[in-house]
């Protein structure tokens, strides 16, 4: 799959991206109220991701602004679109965005175990700066990560 469309979620859209955050992350997911939350926070941005000339969302990130810095808060693709490019091409909007409107740099906090997002964020030169011992709720530790802008 090579072309994607990305559009900026609204309130409208909580109901699809709870959807898609509980098939991406399955008893992981933040739930409707953490996902509503992030649609309402200030200097936070909700993306979907539809393969082009398609209706139905494949993915969803959320990132917001804080100064000089960005963060990069969620990015979930439903297990039958994973290994097609929409993680990346989220990420890739995400990076572009970011730039473009003076951020200096992007960080995340990734689990451990997730070796695809681990992979895919190194492509993209990401560098552990840190590491969160047992920061999720399943126990599994979260590493820090760095995009210098």
């Amino acid at each position: 799959m090579s072309g994607w469309t990305i559009r900026t979620a609204a309130r409208s859209d909580e109901p699809t991206i709870v959807k898609l955050e509980a098939l991406a992350f399955g008893c992981a997911s933040w739930g409707e109220k953490a996902v509503a939350d992030g649609l309402n926070a200030p200097k936070v941005s909700a993306l979907l991701i539809f393969p082009s000339g398609e209706k139905a969302a494949i993915g969803f990130a959320f990132w917001r602004s804080l100064g000089e810095d960005a963060e990069i808060l969620s990015i979930g693709v439903t297990p039958r679109a994973r290994r097609r490019g929409a993680a990346r091409e989220l990420l890739s909007h995400i990076i572009e965005r970011a730039r473009e409107t003076g951020m200096r740099r992007l960080f995340l906090e990734v689990d451990k175990a997730n070796c695809g997002a681990l992979a895919l964020y190194r492509l993209e030169n990401f560098e552990k700066i840190g590491e969160r011992r047992r920061y999720y709720k399943n126990g599994g530790d979260a590493l820090v990560m760095r995009l210098d802008l």
